[in-house]
């Protein structure tokens, strides 16, 4: 498997965290965590196929806009799969979405559906980016279609605030820093975010704590006090509905994945930013 981001041009830095690069052998059933990142996500061979309650497993398109996701997102693929994705930033979620971004939270849609004409040039753009990371063409498409979108500058100091807290931060002290009513941010977060205020904080702790449980040893109870949760039993409550595992089994799963093939391979590559 190869997964590499790649950084994006200064124009684009508020609205776009990285584009990454991801081919992997056909796999089975694995999970991907919520980072509290909207993505577009382009396939270039067959797409995986996504499980929902409702649905069951379903192929997805080819062009796709993930949505803010409260829960893990459950793959799996009969094909090599080799794709290109472009990260958002929190606070520039809305600009693929728009007025749409909440109403889709906790989905994966056909990127055609929100915007065919962005989807149909970014078809050809991703393919000069396969072959060149630095095309001009493939970063002005980006920027054109982005850039224009505006980013709400107290949403962005929210946003900022409550990432140096890894999320542990009241909604008040947050609201405070960004200079507005705790209703206001409230009502605004969702709008630009995808999520709500608390729904954003309590994803940034889980993974403060995942990360924690792939680098450290320390006992679980120090990790997920660090974290910013009350007690182990929280933490591992929490983390179960994040990602479907306890912390003990996560922190084996995610250990024994640096050298073998397991559940758990895509998932631990976003983790690290790199395979």
């Amino acid at each position: 498997m190869a997964y590499r981001e790649y950084p994006v041009p200064k124009a684009l830095r508020r609205h776009v965290q990285c584009v990454w690069r991801l081919q992997a052998p056909p796999h089975g059933p694995q999970n991907i965590f919520a980072d509290g990142r909207c993505e577009v996500i382009l396939h270039f061979g067959e797409p995986p196929s996504a499980w929902s309650a409702e649905h069951g497993w379903q192929r997805q398109a080819p062009l796709l806009f993930a949505a803010q996701h409260r829960g893990a997102i459950r793959l799996a693929s009969e094909h090599r799969l080799d794709c290109v994705g472009i990260r958002l930033r929190p606070s520039a979620s809305a600009a693929i979405a728009a007025s749409r971004l909440a109403e889709l939270r906790d989905r994966i849609v056909d990127l055609s559906t929100l915007t065919a004409e962005f989807a149909t040039a970014l078809g050809a753009g991703a393919v000069r980016f396969t072959v060149d990371p630095a095309d001009p063409e493939f970063w002005a498409l980006l920027e054109a279609q982005l850039s224009s979108h505006p980013i709400d500058g107290r949403i962005e100091a929210a946003v900022a605030t409550l990432e140096s807290k890894a999320g542990q931060i009241s909604v008040a002290a947050t609201a405070a820093a960004a200079a507005m009513s705790i209703r206001a941010l409230q009502t605004r977060f969702l709008e630009c975010v995808g999520l709500s205020v608390k729904e954003f904080a309590r994803i940034l702790r889980l993974q403060a704590l995942i990360r924690s449980l792939d680098e450290r040893s320390e006992p679980l109870s120090q990790l997920a006090a660090e974290a910013g949760f009350s007690d182990q039993p929280h933490a591992t409550r929490e983390l179960r509905r994040l990602t479907g595992s306890t912390p003990a089994l996560l922190r084996q799963s995610l250990q024994q994945n640096r050298d073998g093939e397991d559940a758990l391979r895509l998932a631990a590559a976003f983790i690290r930013g790199y395979d």
